[in-house]
């Protein structure tokens, strides 16, 4: 089975647009062609996330070394902006950069194939992060996607 990795901002995970992105992928890479949609909002990516970031001080290093070269192909969730996250760009360099096919999805459900992740459409970390958090912190809680 071919696994299709799911990159998306952290606050898509746990919201009906997740339920419906999913669903709309299992359609679009159905199962009965071998194609598995491997989200990173699940329990056990949790753990590895946790655990790596305890053992390794990084946790982002689990999906980099362990899942993501496990991974037949990528697609990542823009914002409505058509901005990259940090992190949802850097799963799909590290995917592109091995020969694995790729595509971006924007929040109306268009999907593009992408060759590279455009340098000028990348936020920083801190630009993701006032995307993603209140305040751009953590501890205060994730905004809706918009």
């Amino acid at each position: 089975m071919k696994s299709l990795y799911f990159a998306h901002p952290v606050n898509v995970y746990n919201t009906p647009l997740e339920s419906k992105i999913i669903e709309a992928l299992s359609l679009v890479f159905p199962e009965s062609e071998d194609w598995n949609i491997e989200n990173p909002n699940q329990p056990h990516h949790q753990e590895g996330y946790k655990k790596w970031k305890k053992e390794k001080g990084n946790g982002m290093l689990y999906y980099f070394e362990d899942i993501l070269p496990k991974m037949a192909a990528g697609i990542g969730l823009v914002f409505p902006d058509g901005m990259f996250g940090k992190g949802v760009a850097g799963e799909l360099d590290f995917l592109i950069a091995s020969g694995k096919p790729c595509w971006e999805m924007n929040h109306f459900g268009a999907i593009l194939p992408l060759i590279t992740v455009p340098q000028e459409r990348i936020l920083s970390v801190e630009e993701t992060k006032q995307r993603v958090y209140v305040d751009g912190d953590f501890s205060k809680g994730i905004k809706p996607y918009l």
